[in-house]
């Protein structure tokens, strides 16, 4: 068995994890541009409404009108403040998504960074082996008998 191997499941795992996360935050992005857009038009639709009837109330300033006109911005104003508290909600799912992708992002690389260090140690393990290996060849070639029967000449 490769001694990497369970390093490199735990990698596969973690990009899994990470990949995960990174769909997440891709979402809590969208919804907040989505809740924050919508936050934009009532208010673009608030200002424009003010502009409407402003210009309506200086011809014609019956007090039926006057009710109507705020009992409706009152609702209005409502609306873009929940729609308000909404885009902060997702503003805030946001930002922890962010904060959970980095976490696994700090882990992918952390676990690539230990495959690093294992395979460099396999490596130096390697080479350790092979010139061990070399010096008793060497050193049972320098006593073998045939090199010794020709004093010391092959």
């Amino acid at each position: 068995m490769n001694p990497l191997q369970p390093l490199m499941t735990l990698l596969a795992q973690t990009e899994r994890e990470r990949d995960e996360a990174w769909a997440q935050a891709q979402r809590a992005g969208e919804a907040q541009a989505r809740a924050a857009s919508q936050v934009d038009q009532l208010l673009t639709y608030r200002r424009e409404y003010e502009q409407r009837w402003n210009t309506q109330f200086r011809t014609e300033g019956r007090i039926e009108l006057v009710h109507c006109y705020r009992g409706f911005m009152d609702r209005l104003t409502l609306a873009v403040e929940q729609q308000q508290r909404i885009a902060d909600q997702a503003t805030t799912q946001l930002e922890r998504a962010r904060a959970e992708l980095a976490q696994h992002e700090m882990r992918v690389a952390s676990v690539r960074k230990l495959i690093e260090r294992r395979q460099q140690e396999l490596r130096l393990s390697a080479d350790r082996i092979e010139q061990k290996q070399t010096d008793e060849f060497g050193s049972r070639m320098a006593w073998s008998p045939t090199v010794a029967a020709f004093g010391g000449r092959a």
